[in-house]
């Protein structure tokens, strides 16, 4: 069961490379409600193009477009005033507790990641991966290790950012935190990479 590295490279361009770019042109001319606007242009740019060329539903895009919608409904409505700076790192984090709680489910997070990754490949790709679930007990390890790791990596982000906005001013604030942010969303992926091709590696794989 093999998914190609270029597909873990094209979700890094489109979950995190283009909305981290778009963030970074619009904010310093609009805010930051506009900059979480523009970044989540691309995202639905892709999952539009996706539904209609290949009849898919691009599970991880859903997921980081969630945390911005949420990030955006926090920053738009009165909790915003007592939540102060802190308000959208902590909105966050809602995703990588998500991952977390996932872990106590038969199915984690990661496991319908990758297979919408499988169904966009090739046409009943993803019935042979349910098989697989079952009959091969290294694959759900290696998928539960990597939900737990982008659930860890995404509430250690969301703690980190958070401290950045309490620790320092604007505009510093808000650049080192969304730099943050996509530093470990690329880190994640990259990991994820490097994973998988160990994993495929292994003689029980």
């Amino acid at each position: 069961m093999k998914i190609p590295s270029a597909r873990y490279g094209l979700a890094f361009v489109v979950n995190v490379a283009l909305p981290a770019l778009a963030y970074r042109l619009t904010l310093g001319r609009f805010g930051v409600v506009d900059a979480l606007i523009a970044s989540a242009v691309p995202l639905i740019a892709w999952m539009i193009f996706d539904v209609v060329r290949f009849r898919h539903f691009d599970a991880l895009s859903a997921i980081v477009l969630a945390g911005i919608a949420l990030s955006l409904m926090v920053l738009l409505s009165g909790a915003a005033r007592w939540m102060g700076e802190a308000r959208e790192p902590a909105v966050s984090g809602v995703i990588g507790m998500l991952f977390l709680l996932s872990l106590f489910l038969e199915r984690p997070l990661v496991y319908y990641l990758a297979r919408s990754t499988l169904s966009r490949e090739t046409q009943g790709r993803e019935t042979e991966f349910d098989s697989q679930w079952h009959t091969r007990p290294p694959l759900a390890r290696a998928i539960r290790m990597m939900t737990a790791v982008w659930g860890a990596g995404l509430v250690g982000e969301n703690l980190a950012r958070l401290w950045i906005t309490l620790a320092l001013s604007e505009p510093d604030a808000g650049r080192f935190s969304t730099w943050v942010r996509y530093l470990v969303y690329g880190g994640l992926t990259l990991w994820t990479i490097f994973y998988r091709h160990r994993y495929l590696k292994r003689p029980q794989a």
